[in-house]
């Protein structure tokens, strides 16, 4: 296959899921504040800028962090590169550029979501986000669908699954280090710790998966382990990494002459994911659990790289040393 082919069907499934996870941890932190103290509310609003890793470009133009305000630069805001707006239209543009290799319905439904994007009355969703943020998640979960449903799963749609898993550890990890630390500096068993936990099982979709299979252990240990470990839970990190490893074991080399270049990405996942594997939570507890976090991001875009080296003939900007800054498609 094309290498333009491979990198436009990767990214466009990366910046779908980065739209749908940005919508989903906004949806959940808006409905989890809605009744607190305004400085609460600052409070539990920061980290997700801090997750973006936009910080500095967020408080260069907001004197300060709320629902509207974070809300806005997350959702659209036209300086902010991964806002869900952005991230839709990128999608779509990728979309376009091998619209003879995906499906009508894909091409659709994806259309369906960005003209979402652009007409919405945005002043009316800022002031009652809820209903809007449901429409996004639906329909970024509706394209991934349909993906599914209507490509064929050949190397093409194995760079989709690429795309999509390694976004998604990506993202997990992000909200784990957002929140964990913040959960376990609080009170064991008070009810702001049930809160916060619920909040952040929430944010990974991952509640009602949780309560099924934790056997009554509700704590932080549990809950990182389940997001970090679980092998079944399709956001967990690890359940992440197999289905990535699966894509590229299921992708063509580029010919002789470029399988070491191929074989890095291969071997770079296959150890994180042997490493997560056979660990136990017991090792990165406490204060332990942010440098553990803090690798694994800059390990995952590391992959990124390598991946792009390694099938993908146009330039990408690679991650620097900060693990909260995201790869993004020139």
């Amino acid at each position: 296959m094309l290498s333009r082919v491979a990198e436009a069907m990767y990214w466009m499934a990366r910046y779908i899921e980065r739209a749908e996870d940005l919508t989903r941890l906004l949806a959940v932190n808006f409905n989890a504040l809605l009744e607190t103290q305004p400085e609460e509310a600052r409070r539990g609003w920061e980290p997700l800028v801090e997750m973006t890793g936009d910080e500095d470009l967020f408080y260069s133009l907001y004197p300060e962090a709320n629902a509207r305000s974070i809300s806005e630069f997350l959702l659209w805001h036209p300086l902010n590169p991964n806002a869900v707006a952005a991230c839709v239209t990128r999608a779509r543009e990728n979309a376009r550029s091998v619209r003879e290799q995906i499906s009508s319905e894909m091409w659709g439904q994806i259309n369906r979501l960005y003209f979402l994007l652009r007409d919405v009355n945005r002043e009316a969703v800022l002031t009652s986000p809820s209903d809007f943020f449901g429409q996004v998640r639906d329909g970024s979960q509706a394209f991934q669908g349909i993906t599914s449903a209507t490509l064929t799963h050949n190397e093409p749609y194995q760079f989709v699954q690429l795309g999509l898993y390694l976004e998604r550890a990506d993202k997990t990890a992000r909200i784990l280090d957002a929140k964990y630390l913040y959960i376990t500096r609080l009170e064991t068993d008070s009810a702001e710790t049930t809160l916060q936990l619920i909040a952040l099982l929430r944010s990974c979709s991952a509640f009602e998966p949780f309560r099924r299979t934790a056997r009554g252990e509700f704590n932080s240990l549990r809950v990182a382990e389940y997001l970090l470990l679980d092998a079944y839970f399709p956001r967990a990190v690890l359940f992440c990494l197999n289905r990535g490893m699966h894509a590229l074991d299921m992708v063509g080399g580029a010919g002789e002459d470029y399988q070491l270049e191929v074989e890095r990405p291969r071997r770079t996942l296959g150890k994180l994911r042997s490493e997560l594997e056979y660990m136990s939570i017991l090792e990165i507890l406490g204060d332990k659990m942010y440098p553990f976090l803090n690798s694994l991001m800059v390990r995952l875009n590391g992959i990124g790289g390598e991946i792009a080296r390694a099938y993908f003939s146009t330039r990408v900007i690679l991650p620097d040393s900060r693990p909260q800054q995201q790869q993004q498609q020139q």
